[in-house]
């Protein structure tokens, strides 16, 4: 069944902005903010919150359109991709914003994947492959990251991170990593997965020059979850951290907030320049990635690694 609600570009409209994960955080933020510029794409599982952003859009005399997709399950992926292409909007851009980390017991989709890894990294990267063939030269692709895939990130430590701990696509996608990792749950997965997107992005912009591709790390947005947070940090994220780090901001670089990131997301989607392969921080300057993911030929061994995995996926 076609889940997604077809609409027309209008004159004057920019393009579409296809953006995983806008019903909450950052992704709604950016939603909201991409708007301004063109029609946008929601992709994401839940369709009563997709319905409720989207109208919040309309309402404002904006565009948008839905498309529901579990990017853990590639076979969602491919359903979502052929329902995007089939709307035949011109794509302006494509944002992989959509994560998650699991703080507590992992969880693995029907494939035995781990849904951390799955979801930060297969689904996204299978999205933009199935999409490739269908943006027009010069549009932006942009992935959401983190800095904690590096081990040398002094922040990220101080959180119990300890860097990516990738072994292969494959042993990854079964939840092993390599040891001396993190004591906290959840935290390799989370490290790993973003490494390895981030190191895709990076072999993408080399592969594939027609198209702009970038990585933003989005800093550190207290005010939103990316896992099963307890009941006390979920009323700490919606009730205390939304008047603390505004305060904080000018006085710790790595804090920011959804409105804040949702700018630099839309200035890098938004971007005729031509630059391709940049990685931003948190303020939209650019940042170096681990040694790791920098080496072109970890890069391309993990474009080569999940591409094979993904070929194992029947059609």
């Amino acid at each position: 069944m076609n889940t997604a609600k077809t609409i027309g570009a209008s004159q004057g409209d920019r393009g579409a902005f296809i953006i995983t994960g806008p019903t909450s955080g950052i992704g709604r933020a950016t939603a909201i903010e991409l708007a301004k510029h063109g029609t946008v794409v929601l992709v994401g599982r839940d369709p009563k919150k997709l319905d409720e952003l989207k109208k919040l859009i309309e309402h404002k005399r904006q565009r948008a359109v839905s498309v529901v997709c579990n990017l853990s399950d590639i076979g969602s992926v491919r359903n979502a991709a052929q329902e995007i292409t089939r709307l035949g909007l011109p794509v302006a851009g494509l944002l992989n914003n959509a994560g998650v980390m699991q703080m507590g017991a992992t969880t693995k989709n029907a494939l035995g994947w781990d849904m951390t890894y799955a979801t930060n990294h297969l689904g996204p990267f299978a999205l933009t492959e199935l999409l490739v063939p269908h943006l027009p030269d010069g549009a932006n692709v942009a992935f959401v990251v983190s800095a904690v895939e590096d081990p040398e990130r002094k922040p990220a430590a101080r959180f119990g991170f300890r860097g990516g701990r990738y072994i292969s696509v494959e042993a990854n996608a079964r939840g092993e990593w390599q040891p001396g990792g993190s004591t906290q749950p959840g935290q390799d997965a989370y490290a790993t997965s973003k490494q390895a997107i981030l190191a895709a992005a990076m072999a993408l912009a080399r592969e594939i020059p027609r198209l702009r591709f970038s990585a933003i790390e989005p800093g550190v947005n207290l005010t939103t979850g990316l896992g099963n947070a307890s009941g006390f940090v979920r009323f700490l994220q919606k009730f205390v951290f939304p008047l603390l780090v505004p305060v904080l901001m000018p006085f710790i670089k790595i804090l920011s907030t959804p409105k804040r990131a949702a700018r630099v997301i839309t200035k890098t989607l938004t971007d005729v320049s031509g630059q391709t392969g940049a990685y931003y921080d948190e303020g939209g300057h650019p940042m170096l990635g681990s040694t790791l993911v920098r080496d072109p030929a970890f890069q391309d061994r993990v474009v080569a690694e999940t591409r094979a995995l993904l070929c194992t996926i029947p059609t």
